[in-house]
Order: structure tokens, then C-alpha cells, then sequence
């Protein structure tokens, strides 16, 4: 206590603001932040024990340097106190936080929880579940989170504890994070509130001097001062290094290090000489604890034995340290009798002191310590070994694959270098290098991919199949490369063909898609990467070459790269059935590798079965984002846009499409930049927004048609055809979509020609060429269109009912689209296809006929936001004689998905059935629900028929 209260001296200023961050009723979040030294840890527990006296439940945890690289580690002790509210959380909530302790810490505390769910999950979703907890044990009792050291809290634990910090108003709920100003950490560009704790003043620096060592010499008294600069440990350790020296200036030096050294490593080297005065023993102690992030207070509430504590945080513990606590080294830590360090800066003494070999011999133990906690256990094997050792190589390669699958891909990358490097073979190391290079890759670190092969490559004397990989990817991401990339990897595939190192099975179906075939890693990276380059080409001849390839290779090649050459290179001609196997797979969609998990994305978007794999990529995108495979989280981020634009959720729609933009720009990978500027262009051209829509096509036609990426330049078609229809340029809209595909044919590998069937019959019809519009309709029956997907079923059974030749043709295959189970998931074609036969009925049958049609058609534009296809629609309702529409605006205030949600509820399904439907929760679909009803300004869910009812009544006046 005495020296909490001297630690405080000259800190006023700083305690009234923190007694009224306590204080206050509202949940906050704030940071404490200055040089090491400077007393952020007191004032942090001064804040917590004046918490505890208000009545908060007080949770303390420190960041641990040791533990920098294990994702959750600091989040873990955190949650830890608030074990039991966990079980009274909702099974998703259970099954996020499970789904990311159950990998770290052996399984302890996930597997208390229960992964309903399985799989990882991304930084929104854990804070949110985060949020849930602290929320619900607030409740009971105020929380109060005290952390200390945040600059060397792991990263992903750090962008939790960002997220939650900016969440908490409303919450019973304070975090006060103490973190160092000369560290870098994740808190500097949190957001969240700080205050500075600068070094004391020179008259409270000296009035903490005298009233801690009162009497002290004048000469050594004036040596303190001048060396500590105001900072309060270099005040309090510094006279007791002095006192009963007569030669205090002349050792200065030797006792404080070097002037030019900064205060951290001056006082580093004071605590240095004090270490080593110990017993061999003792420093052996301090140094397995301070390799393994031991040696910190445990945090209250952790509550039962120390061996509880210590089974929790799986850090060594200290044993026969009393003298170092003499020493003035280690306190003993009240509640559990661990022996913890006095200071951050004394564990960092501790380990620059050892030799390399006592570092070795420490990490060996650390090892067996943690045989049961593979990434620990894996850390510590790392640092161990020196000579190559094969099965220290195969444990790092086991942690690497486990920190992929929890978004850890940065950490894999450097678990696949090191166990390269303790390869006992060529072989394996090549092998290993390769797989870290492929991850490297995915993770958007295409430099370090690029110097990992050419490691490799410099060993071998000669080109590797690695090398190839590494490279292609990176010309692709980066430059759009696809013809002489496309060139060298058949080059790279054709030599390991003729090398007769290809073999396989011929394993298909959904365990075909997981990796379950013998292919060997090599063969299936090569091939899916050919795939991918024949899909961005987009050329019929390089994708003739690809397959042709693939079918000499035989059962060498994956089930899942054939299913992915058939879908994305042509799923007119190739994808009928398949969707059934691409449905199989969604169940083991959280076993997978997130590059394998966006190739199924990818042909589910071909087959129009996006919706069921969003949930997946919504969880696993931010996290893939942020710290594992970086490619393949934009991927997953594009096919989120492409599932919210076909489900009419145009503006977030518009927020993903920008965000790629943004973060594939900060990477460098112009690729998905222009990929997204594409979609963006559509959607642009969608809504009537024409200038922005032809300004971003022609962005996109500029850096792809040079390059030849087919697949955006069909993309910038499809936008300008899009652009075209808004504005009513009917004739532009033609030359748009018979630039990809010629009507009464669907050009082969061109993914557009079928996305584009309305687009080119409609375009014919308004420009007088029914013939070729009926040709392109009927083609599309024949070519079986209507089997492979629920979306190119309706636009096949939308162009034959525009275009056909007798009224009873048209009605039935009108019928046949609003009786499609499917028809609720694609609200812009649907809206087309009722605009396009209410006015057809109205020329027919008349006025009366005509409404319903129009009138939903009109609804269901303006809820979009589709400008010039409303003003169109409206137009033809007016013509019916029908009323203003300004009485259904309280519908169009619905989204999309909240009006599929109320039409379902409105039909007497439950929550339940409806969350089946629509892949929501039932609580999800509940909080919907709870929205829509004060927008139809009703009460009961009894109402929502009438108040549907009712709007659709006004529309057709």
C-alpha cells in the first residue's frame, strides 16, 4: 500500500478524472497510455479498487509478450471470471465464443460452452458475443475491466476489446486499458478515449524522492533526479542502488546504462545488475516463467486454487523465488501465492540476460510443460530446436493449419518457415516452403510469398512447381496476368504430368469438395489456379486448353477443381446437377481452408445458391480480413455484394462493394479492385444512377480489356447494358449484351450470356426486333437453363412470357414464375418480369387487369431504389387510371428482406420456419419482426395480413 500511495504522488489530475470515469453511470471505455514507468499501472489499480468500493465487479488481466502471437489469449482471461453467465447465453452466442477458445487452450473452456456451430468466427461476431456477456453479467452487478500492459495484448484479442470499447454506451460496463506510448499496439488506431500520463514535474518528482527515501544524500538525491526525468520507477529503484556508495556519480553509468540509452532499457539494465546477483536456480525459475508470459496477478474473480488460475492461463509458475522477492524483483501476489513479476521490464531483464543455451534448455521444458496445448507447445518447440528435427517439423506444421482455420493465417505462414527450416530432408522442406508461400499468397503477402519460393528455388537450382504458384498468384492479384500466367502453369502442370509424380483417386461427390481425394497438394494448387485464371480470362480457347488438360490428368485432378472448371467456366453447357453437390458441402464448410471455402462460394454465386453459403462468409470474413488469408477474405467480401444485390440489399450491397475497393487498394491487388468497381458499375446502372455507372465501366474497361480479363469486361457489358436499360436507351442496351453473347446462343465461357437473357430480350423487344428476342428466349428453354438454377429458371420463364406467341403461353409462363419457390430471393428480376406482363395485360385485357401487376412491380422498384425502371413502372400504373402510389410509402420503408419476412409471418409461419427459409436465426428473424410492426403501424403479428393486405389494396385503386 505504501507504495501505491507514492506512485501517486503529483497525480491529481489524473485520479479525478479516472473517479469520475468510475463514477459516471454510463458504460466507457478508456485508455491510459504513456512511457514505461510512468505509473499507468498504478493509477489503473487505484481505478479498479476505487471500482470495487463502488460496488463493480472488478476483472484484472495484463497483456503478456510471451503471448503476443496466440490469438484470444488476452480475450481469454478476460471472459474467464464470467464463465458461469456464459451458460445462460442463447447457443449462437455459446457457439462463438466456444468456436474461438476451444482451439487455443485445449478445449477447456470451448468445449464447456459447446460449439453448436463449429468454425471460426470473425472480430464483429465475437464482439458481439462479447458485448452479449458483458451485458448480461452487468446486469447483475456492475464490471469494471482493468488491463494492464494492452500494447502487448494479441491482436486479435486487442480488435475485440476495440470493438467492445466503442459499444459500451448503454452497458453497465467500463474497460480502462493501460498501454505503453513506445510500443506499437492495436489500441493506436482503436478509437477509443485517452488519457495522457505524462512524467511528474520536477517538484513532484523530488516530493516523491523525499517521501520515499527521506535523509537521502544531496549528491545521490540530486543523481536520482537528474537521471529519472520525472519517471516515477526510475525514482523509486534508482536511490537503492546509491544509498551507502560514496562514488554514486562515478557509477552512474555502470548501474543505470549508458546516457544515450532511452529510459526503458536503462531501467531494463538496472533491474540487470539485480539479476544477476541471484542463484542459478532462482534465474532458471524467472526465466521459464517470463519465456511463457507467466508471472502476472491473476485476476480477481477467477475464483477456486491457484491451480485453477494456472490450468486457465497454462503459464508456468514460479517455485523457491523468495530470493528474488528480496531482491526487490518478484512480489507474491496476495490471493493465490504466485510468485509475479515486479515490473514488465524485470521479465524482459530476466530473458536478455540468459545465454542462448539457457534459453534452449528453458523453452525444452516449457514444451513438455504445454505436450497437451498444441500452438503453446509448438512456440516453445520453435524456439528449442536447433538441428533440423523432423518432429518438432510436423508439430508446427499441426499449428500452422490450426491458426489457418481460426483466421490465423499471418501465424501459420511463420509456423510453415520454421518448420521448413527444421526440415530433415529437401523434401520436406521444399514441401513446407510451398505451403507456407500457398498461404502467403491467400493471405495477400505476395512479396514474402515471392521470397519464400525463390528460397527454395535458389536450393534447388531450378524452377519449382511453388515458385510457379507463388508467382501466378501474385501477377494475377496484382496485375491481372492472365494469358502468360495461364501459359506457365499448363507449362508447370504438363511437367509434373510427364514426371509421373501425378497420382490420385477418382474420389467425387461432396467429400470430393473437402479435400478427402489423394491428389497431391501440388496438382490440386496448380489446377485450381489454372481454373481461376481461365475463369478471369474468360477466353473460349484457353478455357478449351484448361480442360482438355484436365481430362488427360484423369484421377489426378480433385472432383473439386472438375465441379469448378465446369461452373465457373461455363454453367450453361456444364452445370446442370451440380448444385446439388455444392449444397452438400455448406455442412463442412468450418473443416475447410478459407481459399477452399470461396472456390464453393464462387459456384454457388454461378448457381445462384449464394444466400445458403452468406452466413458462413459473414462469420469467417472479417476475421480472414484482418488476420488470416486477406485474398480470399475480399472474395468472400464480393460474394456477400453479389448475394446482397440479388437479394434487393442494395445499399449494404454498395458498402461491401467500396469496402474491397479500399482495403484490396491498401494491399495492392488492383484485381479485386477493379472486380469490385465492375459490380459497383452494375449496381450503379441498376438503381439509374447512369454517370456513375458508365464513369466506373469505363475505369474497368481501361484496365481490363488491355489484359484480357474477359470476365470484367463481360462485367463492365452487363453495367452498361444495365446503365442503358434505366435510362430507357434501349438501342445501347442491345449492342451491351449481344457484345457478350449473339442471340439464340449463349456464348460458350462467357459467365454474362446468360446473366444478360433479359438484358438482350428486352432490349430486342423495345428496339423492334421480336424475332431475335423470341430466338434468345426459346434458346434458353432448350439449352436447359431453367435446371440449373432457381434464378436463370425465372429469367428463362420471364423471356418466353414476353416473348411469346399466344396469351396462353404468356400467362402460363408467368404462372410458372410466380409460383417458383425461389421467386422472393430475386425481387429486380421479378419486378422486370411483372412490369414487362402488366403492361402486356394492359394492352390485352385492359386497364383493371393490368394493375396488380404494375402495381407490385412499382413497389417492389421503388423499395430498391431502381430509379428509372420506378419511374417506368409508374408511368404504366398511371396509364391504368390507378391512384397516386404516395399511400404505400410506409411499405417501401420495408427492406426487402424485412417484407419476405413479414409476407412468411403473414402466412402463419413460425419463427422457427421462418429463420429455415431465409438461413436466419429465429431470434433474428424475431428482431425483424419487432421492426415491421410499428412501420405498418400495427401491434400483433394477427395484423400483419390485413396490413399487407391493405397496402397492396391502395397500389391497385
Amino acid at each position: 500500500m505504501e507504495t501505491m500511495i507514492t506512485t501517486l504522488t503529483g497525480r491529481d489530475g489524473a485520479r479525478a478524472e479516472l473517479a469520475a470515469f468510475v463514477a459516471s453511470t454510463a458504460g466507457r471505455a478508456l485508455v491510459l497510455r504513456g512511457e514505461t514507468g510512468v505509473g499507468k499501472s498504478a493509477l489503473l489499480e487505484d481505478a479498479a479498487e476505487s471500482a470495487e468500493r463502488e460496488g463493480h465487479l472488478v476483472i484484472r488481466a495484463a497483456g503478456v509478450e510471451a503471448e503476443a502471437g496466440l490469438p484470444y489469449a488476452g480475450l481469454h482471461q478476460v471472459l474467464y471470471p464470467l464463465f458461469g453467465d456464459v451458460e445462460r447465453l442463447d447457443a449462437g452466442t455459446r457457439a462463438m465464443l466456444g468456436g474461438v477458445f476451444g482451439g487455443v487452450f485445449g478445449g477447456e473452456f470451448g468445449g464447456e460452452f459447446g460449439r453448436e456451430e463449429g468454425g471460426p468466427v470473425s472480430v464483429m461476431a465475437i464482439g458481439i458475443a462479447v458485448l452479449n456477456l458483458l451485458a448480461r453479467a452487468g446486469a447483475r452487478q456492475p464490471l469494471f475491466i482493468a488491463l494492464d500492459d494492452g500494447q502487448w495484448l494479441d491482436d486479435a484479442s486487442a480488435d475485440v476489446c476495440g470493438f467492445v470499447g466503442r459499444r459500451l454506451a448503454g452497458t453497465p460496463v467500463k474497460l480502462l486499458v493501460a498501454a505503453r506510448s513506445d510500443v506499437a499496439s492495436r489500441f493506436d488506431t482503436a478509437a477509443l478515449p485517452e488519457l495522457p500520463v505524462a512524467p511528474l514535474s520536477a517538484e513532484d518528482a523530488a516530493a516523491l524522492l523525499d517521501l520515499r527515501y527521506p535523509g537521502l544524500a544531496s549528491q545521490v538525491r540530486r543523481l536520482v533526479l537528474e537521471q529519472a526525468q520525472g519517471n516515477p520507477l526510475a525514482l523509486l529503484e534508482l536511490p537503492a542502488h546509491f544509498v551507502g556508495r560514496e562514488r554514486g556519480l562515478e557509477l552512474a553509468d555502470d548501474l543505470f546504462g549508458p546516457h544515450g540509452l532511452p529510459l526503458p532499457r536503462r531501467l531494463q539494465h538496472l533491474y540487470g545488475t539485480r539479476i544477476a546477483g541471484l542463484g542459478e536456480a532462482v534465474r532458471a525459475e524467472m526465466l521459464k516463467s517470463a519465456l511463457d508470459g507467466g508471472g502476472v496477478r491473476r485476476a480477481d474473480g477467477f475464483g477456486g486454487s491457484s491451480e485453477a488460475a494456472f490450468s486457465l492461463n497454462a503459464r508456468y509458475r514460479m517455485r523457491n523465488a523468495d530470493e528474488a522477492v528480496a531482491a526487490g524483483l518478484l512480489d507474491v501476489d496476495a490471493d493465490t501465492g504466485d510468485f509475479t513479476f515486479r515490473h514488465p521490464l524485470v521479465r524482459s531483464a530476466v530473458v536478455q540476460l540468459a545465454t542462448p543455451n539457457q534459453r534452449r534448455a528453458a523453452h525444452r521444458e516449457l514444451a513438455q510443460v504445454h505436450r497437451e496445448h498444441l500452438e503453446r507447445r509448438a512456440t516453445h518447440l520453435a524456439a528449442a530446436t536447433v538441428d533440423p528435427d523432423e518432429d518438432v517439423a510436423d508439430v508446427l506444421e499441426a499449428a500452422a493449419e490450426s491458426a489457418t482455420r481460426r483466421g490465423g493465417a499471418l501465424a501459420a505462414v511463420s509456423w510453415l518457415t520454421r518448420a521448413a527450416e527444421l526440415s530433415a530432408d529437401h523434401a520436406g522442406r521444399s514441401r513446407r516452403l510451398a505451403d507456407a508461400a500457398f498461404v502467403a499468397s491467400h493471405a495477400g503477402r505476395l512479396g514474402q510469398a515471392h521470397r519464400l519460393v525463390l528460397a527454395d528455388v535458389a536450393a534447388r537450382g531450378t524452377e519449382t512447381p511453388a515458385a510457379v504458384i507463388a508467382d501466378g498468384y501474385r501477377a494475377l492479384y496484382q496485375d491481372g496476368d492472365v494469358r502468360s500466367t495461364h501459359r506457365l502453369v499448363m507449362g508447370a502442370l504438363e511437367k509434373v504430368r510427364g514426371s509421373g509424380a501425378v497420382r490420385g483417386s477418382g474420389a467425387v461427390g461432396a467429400e470430393g469438395l473437402v479435400g478427402v481425394v489423394e491428389a497431391s497438394d501440388v496438382v490440386t494448387r496448380l489446377v485450381n489456379l489454372l481454373v481461376g485464371l481461365s475463369a478471369y480470362g474468360g477466353e473460349e480457347g484457353a478455357w478449351e486448353r484448361t480442360r482438355a488438360l484436365l481430362a488427360s490428368m484423369g484421377d489426378a485432378v480433385p472432383e473439386s477443381a472438375r465441379l469448378f472448371s465446369d461452373v465457373w467456366g461455363d454453367v450453361v453447357r456444364h452445370g446442370a446437377g451440380r448444385a446439388e453437390v455444392v449444397e452438400d458441402a455448406i455442412v463442412r464448410l468450418p473443416e475447410l481452408e478459407p481459399w477452399d471455402v470461396t472456390r464453393l462460394g464462387v459456384a454457388a454465386y454461378h448457381l445462384d445458391i449464394l444466400s445458403q453459403y452468406r452466413p458462413h462468409l459473414q462469420r469467417v470474413v472479417d476475421r480472414e480480413l484482418e488476420t488470416g488469408a486477406v485474398a480470399s477474405g475480399l472474395v468472400m467480401l464480393l460474394l456477400i455484394m453479389l448475394d446482397q444485390m440479388a437479394a434487393g440489399e442494395w445499399d449494404d450491397a454498395e458498402r461491401s462493394g467500396e469496402r474491397v475497393v479500399e482495403l484490396a487498394g491498401e494491399h495492392g491487388l488492383e484485381l479485386f479492385v477493379t472486380q469490385a468497381r465492375g459490380y459497383l458499375a452494375q449496381l450503379a446502372g441498376m438503381r439509374g444512377q447512369v454517370a456513375r455507372a458508365r464513369d466506373l465501366q469505363a475505369e474497368v474497361e481501361i484496365w481490363a480489356r488491355p489484359r484480357g480479363l474477359g470476365m470484367l469486361t463481360q462485367i463492365a457489358d452487363a453495367a452498361g447494358a444495365a446503365a442503358a436499360l434505366s435510362a430507357g436507351d434501349y438501342e445501347a442496351a442491345y449492342l451491351f449484351a449481344v457484345g457478350v453473347t449473339q442471340p439464340g446462343t449463349f456464348q460458350a465461357y462467357a459467365h454474362q450470356a446468360s446473366r444478360m437473357l433479359l438484358d438482350l430480350v428486352e432490349s430486342a423487344l423495345h428496339t423492334g426486333r421480336a424475332e431475335e428476342a423470341r430466338q434468345h428466349a426459346v434458346a434458353a428453354r432448350d439449352a436447359g437453363l431453367a435446371e440449373v438454377s432457381p434464378r436463370l429458371a425465372l429469367v428463362t420463364y420471364g423471356a418466353l412470357a414476353m416473348t411469346a406467341e399466344t396469351e396462353r403461353e404468356a400467362v402460363a409462363m408467368f404462372e410458372m414464375v410466380e409460383s417458383h419457390p425461389e421467386v422472393a430471393r430475386f425481387p429486380f428480376e421479378v419486378a422486370r418480369i411483372r412490369l414487362a406482363h402488366g403492361t402486356r395485360v394492359r394492352h390485352v385485357e385492359g386497364r383493371g387487369a393490368a394493375r396488380r401487376y404494375l402495381g407490385l412491380a412499382a413497389e417492389a422498384f421503388e423499395r430498391l431504389g431502381a430509379g428509372g425502371w420506378g419511374e417506368r413502372a409508374q408511368a404504366e400504373l398511371r396509364a391504368t387510371g390507378a391512384a397516386p402510389r404516395a399511400s404505400v410509402m410506409h411499405l417501401a420503408t420495408l427492406t426487402w428482406q424485412e417484407r419476405r419476412i413479414a409476407d412468411l409471418a403473414a402466412s402463419g409461419l413460425t419463427n422457427k420456419e421462418i429463420g429455415t427459409r431465409m438461413h436466419l436465426s429465429p431470434r433474428t428473424v424475431s428482431s425483424h419482426l419487432y421492426r415491421i410492426f410499428p412501420k405498418l403501424n400495427i401491434t400483433t403479428r394477427a395484423a400483419l395480413r390485413d396490413a399487407l393486405s391493405r397496402s397492396e389494396e391502395l397500389v391497385l385503386v
